[in-house]
């Protein structure tokens, strides 16, 4: 105990938000938009909430611009129950960020289901003490948002479509690209690096119409410079670890308990599931069922049982029938 560095384990330091995320490893984290939901996900036995305003499904149906969900629904839902609530902004919306912040949620969500409010950049979420989860559909993605201070990442499927295939995707590029990291030489770990700093340079040069160099400011405070050297260092980590250095729930189109089961066994450390139950005949079972089918991912026989009379899922849609306008996971970058 005598070498523990205390300032480590200070509120709002890297640690702490990342072990905050790694608290729900193994768990469900269902979408809520009010206080029914939210209890029927406590009863289910989910680790936590995530509240919005409109659950991925109906965003997509309505149409318009999804904004984070009022303040006072947010804390209606933190009053009711006892697990943690966590809550979505927009894209690059630092203010939303604030004011969640300010409420007291225990995680943001930096959601690509909610529509963008910055087209050059995300939350520098260094910024805050609460800690943040944000989406990606391939290894640079994750780089990007790990370097920026998200405590968690969750690998983006396509939301609100009951439709588990672009979930196994990118889950899928985000695991191949994991392995063919620890394999590589330092040169190529450079060559990464540069490559997961592009979108920051075309940001800049977009805006500015000038060349970036190492003392260029190309996100927030912070030059070139550091964020090359940040991002060197996360993948020198993903190499040792070959894993991400935070945890990785999948997210987007899990309707049913196998489809759960699928990204547990494809590598996920927990699963966000939202329209797949409230948009099913059954939430209560639905919510139960797929809870149970995670904490056994590994066991065919539960999951056989568990899927059993849980009435209709939720109406899927074919990916290919979504115009790329219409493909939520193409927000971000």
């Amino acid at each position: 105990m005598k070498n523990l560095d205390i300032t480590k384990l200070r509120h709002g330091t890297t640690l702490v938000k990342r072990g905050f995320a790694q608290m729900q490893k193994g768990g469900v984290i269902m979408d809520v938009t009010c206080v029914e939901h939210a209890r029927i996900a406590e009863e289910s036995g989910a680790v936590a909430v995530m509240a919005l305003e409109r659950v991925p499904a109906d965003i997509r149906a309505d149409g318009g611009v999804a904004r984070m969900a009022d303040p006072k629904i947010i804390q209606e839902i933190m009053d009711a129950v006892s697990i943690p609530v966590m809550a979505k902004v927009r894209i690059g919306h630092f203010v939303e960020a604030q004011a969640l912040e300010a409420l007291g949620v225990d995680m943001i969500d930096e959601s690509e289901v909610l529509t963008p409010a910055d087209p050059f950049y995300h939350v520098d979420k260094k910024k805050f003490t609460v800690p943040f989860v944000c989406g990606c559909r391939n290894l640079g993605e994750a780089v990007r948002r790990i370097c920026e201070g998200a405590a968690m990442i969750r690998t983006k499927g396509e939301a609100g479509t009951g439709n588990i295939i672009e979930a196994i995707r990118h889950q899928r590029m985000v695991s191949s690209m994991i392995t063919y990291v620890h394999t590589v030489d330092q040169k190529e770990l450079h060559r990464l690096a540069e490559e997961c700093l592009q979108s920051y340079r075309t940001s800049y040069t977009t805006l500015t119409n000038q060349t970036v160099h190492d003392d260029t400011i190309i996100f927030s405070d912070y030059s070139y410079k550091t964020m090359y050297k940040e991002i060197i260092e996360i993948l020198k980590e993903i190499k040792s670890l070959k894993r991400l250095p935070v945890v990785n729930f999948a997210a987007g189109g899990v309707a049913t308990p196998a489809d759960a089961a699928i990204m547990m066994q494809l590598g996920s450390d927990g699963v966000f599931v939202g329209s797949g139950i409230f948009k099913s005949s059954n939430p209560k079972a639905r919510a139960r069922a797929i809870v149970e089918a995670v904490a056994h991912f590994d066991d065919p026989q539960i999951i056989a049982e568990v899927s059993k009379n849980l009435g209709d899922a939720m109406p899927g849609i074919e990916i290919e029938k979504l115009s790329k306008e219409h493909m939520l996971q193409e927000r971000g970058w």
